[in-house]
């Protein structure tokens, strides 16, 4: 069990509030933002306090296609602002369904919750910006594709007959603009929700301006870089499956309980991790592991608690535990200790 007052940061996809083959209406992510605010009480009720960071995929993209419908009506948003918008609008409901929840339980020692818009900067001269590849947004037909590729300079992508797509660049992120705040939230007994969808990606000009720019930062290497500076006890990555898997989806698939960074390397490596899935969240537990020699756990919402208690998830550590002394067994023989169990 955690001491009181340890910190853990927790990362989930927008797709926690969007579930697959829902609508994305507003109802339903209300009831979703319900069913994670329930989720997460069990890591308050051992004593943790807790930073969120969520994604917004399935959210900006609903935002973008807003956009462009009304583009002959109202003036269009840049990416940059889109993200911002969904971080408020996401905010609310995680906001609303954990003040709820709380005094449900009457847990009212954590009834300060709040949302920093936060800006994350990136670096202009990132590889990432040569060579955009992230899509998003609706799909467009041929003849609007190449008016906005000739009029905005927008890097498109034809997708597999459906249309053309708008492609951004996806940078690391550098820094967290109100790391301080977040600070100085949590330290005052606050849940914190920051760094939704990454952040909102700006760059520093040559007079230490901030500049928005069109681009998407994973959020998952925002909440490594958020977890890090606040030296969190405890990092969680909660994704689509209980357990990170080696042969995942094949007849000899195999859940790992526990895993130390050269071996989450080593998996990597041989092309465990595809870049599209599991790959960001393990290399954003190796980073955070190396930064600060502190665990990363990686599970299933709904296989939260009992993750958090050991029984169930991933762990990812700094390295493989050492295996017990060999104890002289009858005749002078040595009987093997084997190693300790995560």
């Amino acid at each position: 069990m955690p001491r009181r007052g340890q910190l853990a940061v927790v990362a989930f996809g927008g797709n926690a509030l969007i579930k697959k083959g829902q609508e994305g209406t507003q109802w339903e992510q209300i009831e979703n933002a319900r069913e994670t605010a329930r989720s997460l009480i069990p890591i308050l009720m051992d004593g943790y306090r807790l930073v969120l960071v969520h994604g917004n995929g399935p959210q900006v993209g609903n935002i973008l296609i807003q956009v462009e419908e009304a583009v002959t009506k109202v003036p269009p948003l840049s990416l940059d602002v889109c993200v911002a918008m969904s971080e408020g609008s996401i905010g609310y409901l995680l906001e609303m369904a954990l003040l709820n929840e709380l005094r449900r339980r009457r847990l009212r020692r954590h009834l300060g919750v709040v949302t920093l818009v936060t800006e994350v900067v990136v670096d202009q001269n990132d590889p990432g910006f040569r060579r955009p590849t992230k899509p998003i947004g609706p799909f467009y037909p041929r003849f609007r594709a190449e008016f906005l590729m000739h009029k905005q300079g927008w890097s498109m992508v034809e997708d597999a007959g459906r249309g053309w797509r708008k492609v951004v660049p996806s940078p690391r992120p550098l820094e967290v603009v109100q790391q301080e705040a977040i600070r100085r939230a949590v330290e005052g007994g606050g849940i914190v929700i920051a760094g939704g969808g990454g952040g909102i990606p700006v760059y520093r000009t040559g007079q230490n301006e901030l500049r928005g720019v069109e681009a998407v930062i994973d959020k998952d290497y925002t909440a490594a870089l958020i977890a890090s500076d606040l030296h969190a006890d405890l990092f969680v990555i909660l994704t689509g499956v209980d357990q990170v898997a080696i042969n995942f989806g094949k007849p000899d698939q195999r859940g790992i309980r526990r895993m130390d960074v050269a071996e989450a390397r080593g998996h990597q490596a041989a092309g465990q991790f595809p870049e599209g899935s599991m790959g960001p969240k393990i290399r954003a537990a190796i980073e955070f592991v190396e930064k600060t020699g502190r665990e990363v756990l990686i599970t299933s919402s709904p296989r939260l608690p009992a993750a958090v208690r050991g029984r169930a998830g991933t762990r990812l550590v700094a390295a493989a535990r050492a295996a017990r002394p060999v104890r002289s067994g009858p005749g002078g023989r040595h009987a093997p200790g084997g190693e300790g169990r995560g």
